[in-house]
């Protein structure tokens, strides 16, 4: 309970404290992430007693526009990749988010892009806007499970977000991340110390997908997530569960003999 408590309260106060010098540095240095990363990130991750643990940084490389996938396990992924993944980056995420006080104000403000999954022609705009974003020199980070984890096991992946890797037509980084759901689990303040690991993969290279191949390109890059989650001592997931249903987070597409 003392630890559930002391989280609580360092991520309000450190969130409201650091949320006017976040914003305003992000307007000055143009959307620049350094306090996110290096002052608001590592007390979050400090706070919540994780030991982070980098692999394949040699993937990251700041001078090529890439687009970063993760799986998701927990609320605390989002300062855990801040600080894994050394380059300005900008989340894709469901609009939802936009109305969470301070973090989803800054992301907002920060130009983050916000996807509205319940209006089809608005989510297509908004992974236009990524795609522009992307064309234009800046790195894009999302979650294509599109909710968090309950178990740390990988769910089924939405093919929308890879519909703008293939129009943007830049290298994936598939980046797995294990430990944050044992640290604090879905829809949980329940807070247990732990290691985190984040290893990040070898770029895909997205020229070889035919331009409508959403699900082959989201099947490739789920695999490696799933092999770098079992390399990393996590439950990895089902290889043919792989795409979700439309309209439908964490679930699958029936089997053809169950249709």
């Amino acid at each position: 309970m003392a630890r559930k408590l002391f989280c609580m309260f360092v991520a309000a106060f450190w969130t409201a404290f650091l949320f006017p010098f976040a914003v305003l540095a992000s307007f000055i240095r143009g959307g620049d992430s350094w306090v996110t990363r290096h002052l608001w990130s590592p007390v979050l991750v400090w706070a919540g007693g994780g030991q982070m643990v980098v692999h394949g940084l040699e993937n990251v490389d700041p001078k090529r526009p890439t687009i970063y996938v993760s799986n998701h396990q927990s609320t605390l992924d989002i300062p855990v990749l801040f600080m894994a993944v050394p380059v300005n980056f900008r989340y894709v995420a469901k609009s939802q988010l936009a109305w969470v006080p301070f973090i989803g104000w800054y992301l907002w403000l920060a130009g983050h892009i916000f996807v509205n999954r319940s209006n089809r022609s608005d989510a297509i705009e908004s992974l236009r806007a990524a795609a522009r974003k992307i064309r234009g020199g800046t790195n894009i980070f999302l979650y294509p499970e599109g909710t968090r984890s309950p178990d740390g096991r990988i769910l089924p992946f939405k093919k929308g977000p890879f519909a703008l890797a293939l129009e943007a037509r830049v290298p994936i980084c598939p980046v797995t991340v294990e430990g944050t759901a044992r640290i604090m689990p879905k829809n949980s303040w329940n807070i247990t110390p732990g290691p985190v690991h984040v290893k990040i993969g070898k770029p895909i290279d997205t020229t070889g997908f035919a331009d409508n191949d959403r699900a082959g390109l989201a099947r490739a890059v789920r695999d490696v997530i799933i092999a770098q989650s079992l390399e990393l001592g996590g439950l990895g997931g089902d290889p043919d569960n792989a795409i979700a249903a439309s309209g439908h987070e964490g679930l699958s597409n029936p089997p053809p003999s169950a249709a």
